[in-house]
């Protein structure tokens, strides 16, 4: 110890000097397999600090673990053999696991910043639409109707309702300002559920985020292009396709996006691009479709009614099946509630007074009207326009609700519960204006099969006022007479054909007036075949019949088939004098934002077809027809109307069309099969309805007479003693009197 003070060492514990005196020892030993090694001076006393003697510690108790892990002896034979087999594999696919995800990690990365470079500012994708809007005003200027794809105008989400935020993020991705713009979690609960329900693991639940369904909304930065889909509809399946690429492309669209914008952003984008059900594009477009009012204003449950269409906006549209809708925004409120957006208190009120539609949404269906003017317009500028188009139409609404009334009261009250039997009606104007529409038993229904404009069906004695117009026009007289007896005539290639009347009777004599008021066949066909066919044809094509009418003298007795809404237009032109319409319901159509309107109105008056004294002694016989014949069902208590009945050949078909001095209206009442009527005929419950429809109409209206002229009252027949000869029916001798009537024509005098 005193040469060590001596020479400047500091004294060291014992402990640390045997234990490198060990050492030394041990590794002397090892190196030399002989006796002792020897201490160095320099080993013994190092000239270092206590932290640094512990470094060379360490390194040999390594270098002693490394030697004792080499002197372990291996497990030998099969067990080791599995053994090492084992781990070799495990090292292998380890490698090659790393490696190949780092090089997935690198490609996914390119793909990323591949998409990133093509995304354009959020602002430029809010709207998107392919197509444009379409909003049909009444003849007043109100709103009645939307078409096409409505887009309410930019929202963001911080504009809107919170309460619509909390909704949308509850129902479709509670994950949302968590994830990156996929969820694994997410994904795997999908795929799981797939599997259980018996689909396959795409199939079905797609797991996505909302940033996922934002990437398949904007179709992957793919626009429509009309060259590369047949449709839009092409393009909107090929948007939504769930294959397993389509997915991949789907996630690096999404995580790109979730590069470039904010969440914020992406939840923008996708406030505005949703489809919401009833043409909706986006959320403010709903919010007004439905309530009535902007995105920002709605309540928890109105937002959990527009939350709840995103599943699927068809079928949970609230103009579709309200009770339906309401159901699902109560599961929407519940989840709100189960992930804090709402308390308990708020969401007890919202499940107990769920949202309804505005007075406006209910009436904004269109219906049947709507459907007929987007389908006659031009369809650059209604079915297919990319541009926001505002058109003004014909419909009186006040008319088309007396329409709307008079069906269900008489379906309710006068036709046995569980029949299947439909009807229309229109409305018009004698210029041919449309004012009111119903294509069949349900009301305030779109795109569904319209019976006032697309059922063809046989006309029946709704025909014969056509035939009478004709031989008005050549100069006959309500008062002339034909016989109603029996009658047969020789058809080319068919044989023998006898008409007989429905009442299966004969009247003898009968006046043009009386065989038109009593709906009498025979007299009818007499006159058809006299005039001739052809010149009956051409007064009723001539009148807006455009549908093809037989040749055969069954057309006097309406074999052809017609559209309502066409027979209405003809019974019109008899109403207005003799002038043939055509029935239009567009009457001027305007870009949106412009004053100059690009089209007008498509119909109106047109030619000529009858003289106006000729009309106006047809309108004489067309009221006997319902103050004293067939259709006296339909008579109105204050006011004068005129008409015709028709039914068909075992009752498929039954029609009452008739007019007042204001309004032209037809019934078609039948099954869509063809099957027969059981009890109805023209002057039954068509007539009925025709009644309440018009009852309706004309409330509040003064009352006017109808536009026609009472035939001076033929003279006495002579006494027999001072009788001269006898002069023949009209049907006996109106083919000489047409003859004659041409000849004075042509060469003048008698």
């Amino acid at each position: 110890n005193g040469k060590t003070a001596a020479s400047g060492l500091l004294p060291r514990s014992d402990s640390l000097f045997w234990a490198q005196w060990a050492e030394s020892r041990a590794e002397n030993m090892s190196d030399s397999g002989r006796g002792k090694g020897r201490l160095v001076a320099d080993r013994r006393y190092p000239n270092k600090s206590t932290a640094q003697i512990a470094k060379p510690k360490r390194t040999a108790a390594k270098s002693t673990r490394r030697k004792a892990k080499a002197r372990k002896p291996r497990r030998g034979g099969i067990s080791g053999f599995i053994l090492g087999m084992f781990s070799w594999v495990f090292r292998l696919i380890w490698r090659l696991t790393w490696r190949a995800t780092a090089v997935v990690l690198l490609l996914l990365a390119l793909a990323v910043g591949y998409e990133y470079t093509k995304l354009p500012e959020a602002t430029a994708l809010l709207d998107g639409r392919a197509r444009g809007s379409v909003t049909l005003l009444d003849q007043s200027g109100a709103v009645f109707a939307r078409r096409g794809d409505q887009f309410g105008g930019a929202v963001t989400a911080d504009s809107v309702s919170p309460h619509l935020v909390d909704a949308i993020v509850a129902t479709e991705d509670k994950r949302f300002y968590r994830h990156f713009g996929i969820s694994p979690r997410g994904i795997a609960s999908a795929v799981r559920i797939n599997m259980s329900e018996g689909r396959g693991p795409l199939s079905g639940h797609g797991g996505s985020t909302i940033t996922q369904q934002t990437a398949k909304l904007l179709c992957l930065g793919t626009p429509y292009n009309e060259k590369d889909w047949e449709s839009e509809r092409a393009y909107e399946a090929d948007c939504r396709e769930s294959s397993l690429w389509r997915k991949i492309k789907e996630a690096t669209y999404a995580i790109a996006m979730e590069v470039k914008y904010s969440k914020n952003e992406i939840l923008t984008v996708y406030l505005n691009r949703a489809f919401l059900g009833e043409g909706s594009r986006g959320f403010e477009a709903a919010s007004q479709r439905y309530f009535g009012k902007s995105a920002n204003e709605v309540e928890p449950a109105e937002a959990a009614m527009l939350a709840g269409l995103l599943v699927a906006p068809s079928r949970y549209a609230p103009t579709n099946d309200l009770e339906r809708s309401q159901r699902r925004a109560a599961t929407v409120i519940r989840l709100m509630e189960e992930q804090g957006y709402l308390d308990k208190a708020e969401a007890d009120r919202a499940q107990a007074n769920p949202a309804v539609l505005s007075e406006a949404a209910e009436a904004e269906a269109g219906g049947y009207f709507a459907d007929w003017v987007m389908a006659s317009g031009p369809e650059f500028f209604t079915r297919n326009t990319t541009e926001d188009v505002i058109i003004r139409t014909t419909l009186d609404q006040r008319i088309q609700r007396a329409a709307e009334e008079a069906m269900i009261q008489i379906f309710e009250n006068n036709v046995r519960e569980g029949s299947k039997a439909q009807a229309a009606i229109v409305v018009m104007s004698a210029d041919g204006a449309v004012r009111g529409m119903v294509g069949g038993r349900r009301t305030r229904v779109s795109g569904v099969f319209n019976r006032a404009t697309q059922a063809q069906r046989q006309t029946g004695s709704s025909f014969k006022p056509f035939v009478y117009a004709t031989a008005m026009e050549m100069g006959y007289s309500p008062f002339d007479k034909v016989r109603d007896e029996p009658f047969c005539m020789d058809i080319p290639g068919s044989g023998e054909w006898c008409p007989k009347n429905y009442t299966n009777d004969f009247k003898g004599t009968v006046t043009l007036t009386e065989a038109l008021k009593n709906s009498l066949n025979i007299p009818a066909v007499k006159i058809s075949e006299a005039l001739g066919r052809d010149l009956v044809q051409k007064v009723a094509r001539d009148f807006g019949i455009d549908s093809t009418l037989a040749d055969t003298p069954a057309m006097a007795l309406g074999a052809s088939e017609s559209t309502l809404i066409e027979m209405v237009g003809a019974y019109a032109g008899i109403l207005n004098g003799g002038s043939a319409v055509t029935p239009y319901g567009l009457v001027e159509l305007k870009l949106l934002g412009e004053d100059v309107p690009m089209m007008d109105a498509t119909g109106g008056i047109g030619e000529r077809v009858i003289q106006k004294e000729a009309a106006r002694a047809l309108v004489y016989m067309m009221e006997k027809v319902v103050s004293e014949g067939s259709g006296r069902r339909a008579a109105l208590p204050d006011r004068p109307a005129a008409g015709k009945t028709g039914t068909t050949q075992a009752a498929r078909d039954a029609w009452f069309i008739g007019f007042t001095a204001d309004y032209v209206a037809g019934v078609w009442m039948g099954y869509d099969d063809n099957t027969p009527l059981t009890g109805v005929t023209g002057g039954g419950l068509p007539a009925a309805i025709w009644h309440e429809t018009m009852r309706r109409v004309h409330e509040g209206l003064p009352v006017r007479e109808l536009p026609m002229d009472v035939p001076a009252a033929p003279a006495p027949e002579p006494q027999p003693e001072q009788q001269q000869p006898r002069r023949r029916a009209p049907a006996e001798n109106l083919a000489e009197t047409v003859l004659q009537q041409v000849l004075r024509d042509l060469f003048g005098g008698n």
